[in-house]
């Protein structure tokens, strides 16, 4: 396993750990939340830089990064969610995206041929913008901006959600052939 594979297995692992920190007792928890929060995001910045500056790109590391980034995002939007940090909506409108991403993902690789959905801009765009609101919550940003920031994530991952569909066809339409 390299290190790209190692910092995405470590993202994956700080998922239970930013739960149970969350939904703890201690105090600052929030914060202690947003750290763990951050690290996942620096250490998911860090398996991309490599995988590719270094030429470590694998299939699994490809097959990985996605999910790692997924469940994350759904950690974070439900326990935004349950806590009431967030309106509902919210968690709605991102987690369909999200879900028939991972099912369009599924068909891809498993039905034609092992393929992948490969990450763009839009998307990476998209996931930048979720971090920014997700850091307005965790830093108390006055409301009126952490809900502007989630509606601006919201319509960008609905314009990345197009971009990937058109992506998605084509490959497998491509894949068809």
């Amino acid at each position: 396993m390299n290190i790209p594979n190692l910092l995405t297995t470590l993202r994956i692992f700080l998922i239970p750990v930013y739960l149970l920190v969350f939904f703890s007792n201690i105090r600052n928890r929030l914060i202690i939340a947003g750290i763990i929060f951050i690290i996942a995001g620096i250490s998911d910045v860090l398996d991309g830089y490599i995988a590719r500056k270094y030429n470590q790109t694998t299939k699994l590391g490809t097959v990985l990064d996605p999910v790692a980034d997924k469940m994350m995002i759904f950690a974070v939007l439900i326990s935004f969610t349950w806590s009431k940090l967030i309106p509902p909506w919210i968690l709605i409108a991102l987690g369909l995206k999200e879900t028939v991403m991972i099912l369009g993902g599924i068909i891809l690789y498993f039905f034609k041929g092992n393929q992948v959905l490969p990450s763009n801009q839009y998307g990476k765009v998209a996931t930048l913008f979720f971090y920014i609101s997700t850091l307005s919550v965790i830093f108390r940003l006055p409301y009126k901006a952490t809900k502007i920031l989630f509606i601006i994530t919201v319509i960008l991952n609905l314009v990345a959600f197009v971009n990937y569909l058109l992506i998605y066809l084509s490959m497998r339409k491509n894949a068809a052939v």
